[in-house]
Formats: C-alpha cells, structure tokens, sequence
C-alpha cells in the first residue's frame, strides 16, 4: 500500500513552510539595537529623520532592500495630491518607492487588486490603514512638516514592500 499526500496535507505543509521562511526572514531583518527602547517615539510621528534632506541620505539604508528602489525619489514637489500605487509590479511594491512632496500634499495610496491583502503602516505607528485587497481602495494623508516618513506593508514587509515620503520645503 503507498501513501498519498492529499492536497490539503501538501497546502499544510507548503503554508508551514513559508511561514517559517517569513518569521526567520523578519527576524533576520530587525534592527541592530540592544532593545532597550520602549518603542513609543513621543513625537507625532507626521515626520522622521532630519527633516528637508532629500535623496538616498535621507532614506538610510530603509529603501535597501526594496526590489524598485533605485537610489531616487519621484520629484512631486508643488501638486497638492501625489497618488502611490499599492500592489504595484509583482503586487507587491509600492510605486513610486520614494517621492518627494511639499508640505501640506495629500498622499493617496491606491490599490490595484494584485499581490493580496495590503496595508501602509507608517514606521513607529502614527497612522496604519486596513488591510485591503480590491482593486481601487485608497487611503489618504496629508503631510504639513518637512522630513521623511517611512512606511511599509505589514504582510509584505520582509519582501521590501516599503517606501518613503520625504517632505521638502522650497
């Protein structure tokens, strides 16, 4: 008598799998810090980072491991609403990556239907959307202090789902 693998047992193991490929690859991706930190940044979390700086300084090393990041930002600068799609190319990136606003631009991130439910999640956790997968949800926020806000989708994370808004002035 031979055994057989029904497709349930084979989804089993093939979701335990990637699940344990997702938490070492999170774990791995972590910050360098003793862990000291409370994890509470006191501030509103509307802006980080040193405020007006733009290009690859002013990301850190957030950006590197993000696949359509190269090394620059969408110059958006001067329109009241930028638009980021959510999902993008493989389903999952956000595009643009980095973009450059001015203060007081409204950030719209749109869905597209493709890579699964996502979210926008800033850094610290001043704002989060839901997660959401049909094509055509938006989530909205307006940027009034210069400096760069990060943010990442929280499924997708260890994937380099993440991006940048930098907040310059002039």
């Amino acid at each position: 008598m031979t055994e057989r693998t029904t497709p349930a047992t084979r989804r089993r193991v093939l979701r335990a799998g990637a699940l344990a490929c997702a938490v070492g690859v999170a774990g791995c991706s972590g910050g360098g810090g003793d862990g000291s930190g409370s994890g509470e940044s006191g501030g509103s979390g509307e802006s980080s980072g040193s405020g007006g700086g733009s290009g690859p300084a002013a990301y850190g090393d957030w950006l590197d491991n993000a696949p359509n990041y190269d090394g620059s930002a969408a110059d958006r600068t001067g329109q009241e609403t930028v638009t980021v799609a959510v999902g993008a190319g493989n389903g999952l990136l956000f595009d643009p990556v980095a973009v450059e606003v001015s203060p007081g631009t409204t950030v719209v991130w749109e869905w597209t239907g493709r890579g699964g439910q996502h979210n926008v999640r800033e850094e610290g956790g001043a704002f989060e959307s839901e997660l959401a997968s049909s094509e055509g949800t938006t989530y909205e926020r307006t940027f009034d202090e210069p400096g760069v806000v990060r943010y990442y989708c929280v499924p997708h994370q260890a994937v380099g789902m993440k991006g940048a808004v930098d907040v310059v002035e002039g």
